[in-house]
């Protein structure tokens, strides 16, 4: 398994996280409280039916007199219909402020989610993401306001009741608390034996969401590659597991119910055996028999079904958990206490000494140092899982250094916020996320308040303004999700669209142009020059072509810089890396 897998069996501090909850529970206080005072007299009502028979009981069937007796079934009716309307408001309320406290702390996980660095992603996958930020609310909140109320009810009903048994006769009350306690002492050694079974369960769920997830995205190379029947074996075989789990889960749970019954059923042929010798000798009457028997029952009811709601309150507890454990996470790129803003629009960038590792001990970087001045294009070029894009991905602070330093004007970027660092910097990806909706939404992530003058400039400056003419809707038209709509090289024009209303002066283009055709290509390229204009280009490409004008050109292999200089220059280096990829991709005749 894992590590992100993992289960944590340790002892679950079920207060400690409910007070962790108190910040989510705190604006919604007043009425949470109402809905648990309402809970009191729905609990407490319940035991006015076992209390009226010992006087219906006594007057009526014993004495034969219905004259100082014929109001108790109308009390039972009157009582039992506030009781319901109690009951409709609580619920109500409890409904209202779970699905409030359910709101507030997925916003929470989900902007804990937006602000993760990039390498939380590389660890996790989408399934486990779902569970863990979205799933888990849920069952977390909701199970958490039910169990508030159902114990509520619960307690005031069992002591109302218990109230009535020892109103009755206190010697048969002895005999029921002590089977009670019987019955309830299991439950203890229950949590211990189910919890490593749930927690299982919710990491082979996470994987069932991440084979749906996949299927939805790889639809095409699943079909290409016919590989239908591998795909739904794997989901089979999890599906299998999930079986197992399930049914060890009922093995260790549902054996409580049964056993209860049989406690229960103890209990009351002991209040029946020894209430009898208590009516034969005088002790109680045979109203105070049948009232006392009647709250037994409705006292022992809920307890007999008890195993059936334990695994969900389980289940409650452990997604509070594992919710807190997600807003306990620190993010592992954040601001520096007193960083400044980048404000600068000329930036000299500079590496020095840089050294990365994604593995503790395997550097993908090693001692880069680099210097680049505002206004200039660098290429960087080299073999494949040389470490270009991990340089890159540097600078913005998708990952920080594992040593050495990225200054700008001087300064290290992580004494810049990061707000202002990336500000400053557009990138453009090889394969870039267009974002369910319209061409002008996924436009305006390069600057939301942007005029509609801005927008068309950037249209053209992409060369994408004639084909946006052609659509009905223009740039209202709708993409699809992840931009299905339109072609690659569309796309990759409307990304590029996006960095230009951007405007930052740093811009990073990752094999912008590589998975195009070359009509595609052309134009792109075309879009590609423009962006490139008076800014700082960092330009990652296979195709030597695109980058001869560079300023610079940065040879990377195995994360280490082993040539830079000019086109020109590196050409004339014998035997140089440069010169055999040149030579490789444009052969002499």
């Amino acid at each position: 398994m894992s590590k992100k897998a993992e289960i944590n069996v340790a002892d679950l501090h079920f207060s400690e996280h409910y007070k962790k909850m108190w910040p989510f529970i705190k604006p919604y206080w007043f009425r949470a409280l109402v809905a648990v005072l309402l809970s009191i007299p729905i609990g407490a009502l319940d035991a006015v039916v076992a209390w009226a028979l010992r006087p219906f009981m006594d007057v009526v069937l014993v004495e034969k007199n219905i004259g100082s007796a014929w109001y108790i079934p109308f009390a039972i009716v009157g009582f039992t219909v506030v009781q319901g309307g109690l009951n409709y408001c609580a619920t109500y309320l409890n409904a209202w402020v779970g699905l409030k406290i359910t709101q507030d702390l997925k916003r929470a996980l989900y902007r804990k989610l937006l602000f993760l660095e990039p390498a939380y992603y590389d660890k996790n996958n989408s399934g486990y993401i779902v569970q863990r930020f979205s799933t888990d609310a849920d069952q977390a909140c909701a199970s958490m306001v039910d169990n508030v109320k159902l114990f509520v009810s619960r307690l005031f009903s069992s002591l109302s009741l218990i109230g009535v048994l020892i109103y009755n006769s206190w010697q048969l009350s002895i005999i029921a608390i002590v089977v009670l306690l019987c019955a309830l002492l299991p439950l203890a050694q229950v949590k211990r034996r189910i919890k490593g079974v749930i927690m299982q369960g919710v990491v082979e769920a996470s994987k069932i969401l991440t084979n749906y997830n996949e299927t939805y995205s790889g639809a095409k190379t699943i079909a290409s590659y016919n590989f239908q029947e591998r795909t739904y074996r794997s989901f089979d075989e999890k599906l299998r597991t999930i079986f197992k789990l399930g049914i060890k889960l009922v093995q260790k749970t549902a054996w409580m119910t049964p056993m209860m019954h049989v406690v229960v059923s103890i209990g009351i042929a002991a209040v029946i055996g020894y209430g009898s010798y208590l009516i034969v000798n005088g002790k109680i009457t045979s109203g105070s028999f049948v009232s006392f028997l009647t709250a037994l029952i409705m006292l022992y009811g809920p307890i007999k079904g008890i195993g059936k709601n334990y695994n969900a309150v389980m289940v409650s507890f452990m997604a509070i958990e594992r919710v807190m454990e997600i807003l306990d996470i620190k993010p592992a790129i954040t601001d520096k206490a007193h960083a400044k803003k980048l404000q600068s629009k000329h930036n000299d960038i500079c590496f020095k000494d840089v050294v990365f590792e994604y593995v503790e001990g395997v550097p993908v970087l090693k001692d880069i140092n680099l210097e680049v001045k505002s206004g200039t294009t660098i290429a960087l070029v080299g073999n494949s899982g040389g470490g270009k894009t991990t340089l890159v991905n540097l600078l913005p602070r998708f990952y920080d250094v594992t040593s050495g330093s990225i200054t700008i004007n001087g300064v290290d970027i992580r004494d810049y916020t990061l707000a202002s660092l990336r500000d400053k910097i557009a990138v453009v990806f090889q394969d870039n996320f267009l974002f369910d909706g319209t061409i002008r939404s996924n436009i305006l992530l390069g600057k939301e308040d942007a005029t509609e003058a801005e927008i068309h400039r950037a249209l053209k400056m992409a060369y994408l303004d004639d084909f946006v003419a052609t659509l009905e809707d223009g740039l209202d038209t709708d993409i699809g999700e992840r931009g299905t709509l339109l072609s690659g090289g569309q796309r990759q024009r409307l990304a590029i669209a996006r960095a230009f209303l951007k405007n930052a002066p740093i811009v990073i283009l990752d094999e912008a142009t590589s998975a195009l055709d070359n009509k595609s290509e052309a134009v792109v390229q075309k879009a590609v020059d423009n962006l490139m204009q008076d800014r700082t280009v960092f330009v990652i490409a296979h195709r030597l072509s695109t980058v001869q004008n560079a300023d610079k050109i940065v040879v990377i292999n195995d994360g280490e810089i082993i040539e830079q200089g000019k086109h020109e220059d590196l050409l004339k280096i014998e035997n140089g890396a440069y010169r055999m990829l040149y030579n490789a991709q444009f052969k002499k005749k």
